[in-house]
């Protein structure tokens, strides 16, 4: 597992919780191990999220992230420390913990983060891929990359949903900032 992620246990059980926020209901899933997914429901084209096999309601499991988002959402909280176990290949969880990197209130690209990897900037539409594929949003922070014009690009959630976590951050200047700066 690629740091600063933790293993997951296939046996251990699931569980999964919804909550509220400004963006619309959070779909939390994971076990013992760490979060597995943060999922916003009701996303504009977006699929729902399909709930693991024999997962189980389970609120109290979810009572620290749910704690960390509210304070997140009201501008209390810059980052989080919940255990985090996203799955993936060695591209992505690569990919996303760059992501875990980029600072609060700070926006880079999606080149920025493939030369950050070691690759070249053409490697930029695989970085938005797996990018686009992140099981965690919100903690990993995927709506922190922007095109490199500074433009607001694809986002799961929708664009919306983006420019109102970049405005909460701080961020609206949306300038891509180089990923040496992290």
């Amino acid at each position: 597992m690629i740091a600063p992620f933790a293993a997951l246990d296939p046996d251990a059980p699931c569980y999964v919780h919804q909550v509220p926020s400004p963006i619309g209901d959070l779909l939390l899933t994971g076990s013992d191990d760490g979060l597995t997914g943060l999922y916003m429901l009701g996303a504009p084209g977006g699929r729902p999220p399909s709930t693991p096999p024999g997962a189980r309601r389970e609120p109290t499991a979810f009572a620290t992230v749910a704690g960390q988002l509210r304070a997140y959402f009201a501008g209390e909280r810059r980052d989080f420390d919940v255990p985090l176990s996203p799955q993936g290949s060695p591209f992505q969880l690569a990919v996303w913990s760059a992501l875990t990197r980029i600072p609060y209130g700070t926006t880079t690209s999606y080149g920025a983060i493939a030369r950050l990897l070691g690759k070249s900037p053409a490697a930029s539409r695989a970085v938005g891929a797996a990018n686009g594929q992140n099981p965690i949003a919100v903690i990993i922070p995927c709506h922190r990359v922007i095109g490199a014009d500074g433009g607001l690009t694809g986002y799961g959630g929708g664009l919306d949903r983006k420019e109102l976590l970049l405005r909460l951050e701080g961020a609206a200047a949306m300038a891509a900032q180089d990923a040496t700066l992290w």
